[in-house]
């Protein structure tokens, strides 16, 4: 093979020419991709360095050497890097290898017809050649696709953590400095965000096993979904929603899939916004215990609880004046006395409903009622006094949920007594 190939070289470099010239101009003229991305004369130049490199490898296959490869790894990366489609590629690669194959049996045929028949054992070498060219061109190509995914999908987690975070790190609440909020509305233009529309913010459990929770793909499954960019942290998942004409209850039909607690901040008109709803859609989940199991929480419908969990201090104090007598009761009426207090509140002071979803006589409930009253110096009846047993009572879940393993705070050491320090009467039967 070598000896023929020394015989017809200069022939056979005219010819690699001429087939580089037709191979270039059918490529231009029938690939849309190819056209738009490089001018005749390169395309040319990288077509006939292509064939030439293939005839070098043929000849180095029958000294029993290697391929050089490099090449062919260089132009797969630089592809890749351009945008060319991978199909592209590697049909200007399987059209050059018949133009050369074309090539050669002329350039042997005009030699030496009588030559004709040594040439055809190296139909399988110039085809693995080739093979081996196209091979190293795509795992070059297909590596460095990945490495540019991989670089998109920091950039762009860069520029979901300068919305999410305000743009000056994750404890900030909100961009304010000029320079902030120039960078959030650059990082949301880049994210295709418009400048004004409906945005709000979902904050997912973590997961105790470390696995995501969110969709990989971070786009909704349904054209009419909203549209959620989802951000994956060590410490918790978090999507940017844009809601456009959707209502912010439609969040609760997204997540409900994944079968997760979740919190959901308010509604905000603007990307440079989002921090803040970030900051509210945490708030939101520390709401939702690990006890209530899968659910979404809204943070405009939990705002009492809200507050509660803002304020972790003050949520300690409330959950020891208002019910430390409760707290330092043994284990099983502690929770029967929460339970019931937790029941009576979600049916709205309706004690008949509270004995229905207990299972239990409306008598026992109203019996369970007063002790509670007895032990906190707190009246049912009394709306103020309501309000605070309901946010001491938020306090007691946020904490178990929090720190199942914690001890109960220890009680409040005052007596149990009204707020005018008077002796408690019977309490009234709460309906």
């Amino acid at each position: 093979m070598e000896r023929i190939i020394e015989e017809i070289r200069e022939d056979l470099s005219r010819r690699i020419a001429v087939a580089a010239d037709r191979l270039t101009d059918r490529t231009l003229a029938e690939d849309p991709a190819y056209a738009a991305l490089l001018g005749r004369a390169e395309l040319r130049e990288r077509i006939h360095h292509s064939l030439r490199q293939a005839v070098e490898g043929l000849l180095r296959s029958s000294r029993g050497l290697p391929v050089e490869l490099a090449d062919a790894r260089a132009v797969g990366a630089l592809r890749a890097e351009q945008g060319l489609p991978l199909t592209s590629l590697l049909r200007t690669y399987r059209r050059g290898g018949r133009l050369l194959w074309q090539s050669l049996t002329e350039a042997v045929t005009a030699h030496d017809r009588a030559a004709l028949p040594r040439l055809l054992p190296g139909a399988t070498a110039l085809w693995d050649v080739l093979d081996q060219m196209t091979d190293a061109v795509t795992e070059s190509y297909r590596r460095a696709e990945a490495a540019h995914g991989e670089r998109d999908r920091e950039h762009r987690a860069a520029l979901l953590d300068v919305l999410l975070d305000g743009g000056v790190g994750p404890s900030a609440a909100a961009p304010s400095a000029p320079a902030e909020v120039a960078a959030a509305e650059a990082a949301a233009a880049r994210l295709g965000l418009p400048e004004r529309g409906r945005f709000t913010v979902v904050v997912l459990a973590a997961d105790p096993s470390g696995a995501p929770v969110a969709p990989v793909a971070g786009e909704p499954g349904a054209a009419s979904a909203p549209r959620v960019l989802w951000r994956i942290r060590a410490d918790g998942e978090i999507g940017l929603v844009e809601l456009g004409h959707h209502p912010l209850e439609s969040v609760r039909e997204l997540l409900a899939p994944l079968g997760v607690r979740a919190g959901v901040g308010p509604v905000v008109a603007a990307p440079t916004e989002v921090a803040r709803a970030h900051r509210l859609a945490a708030l939101a989940l520390r709401t939702a215990p690990e006890s209530e199991g899968p659910r979404t929480a809204l943070l405009d419908e939990r705002l009492p609880a809200a507050l509660v969990a803002a304020q972790a201090e003050l949520a300690g104090r409330l959950r020891q004046v208002v019910l430390g007598p409760v707290l330092a009761l043994p284990a099983q009426d502690r929770r029967t006395l929460l339970t019931t207090l937790g029941t009576w509140l979600a049916c709205r002071g309706s004690t008949t409903d509270a004995a229905q979803r207990l299972y239990c006589h409306r008598n026992t409930v109203s019996n369970r009622l007063r002790r509670l009253e007895q032990l906190t110096g707190r009246s049912l009846s009394d709306p103020g006094q309501v309000v605070e047993l309901a946010l001491a009572h938020a306090a007691v879940l946020q904490r178990v949920g929090a720190e199942p393993a914690t001890r109960p705070a220890a009680p409040d050491p005052r007596p149990s007594r009204t707020p005018g320090g008077t002796a408690r009467r019977p309490p009234r039967r709460p309906e």
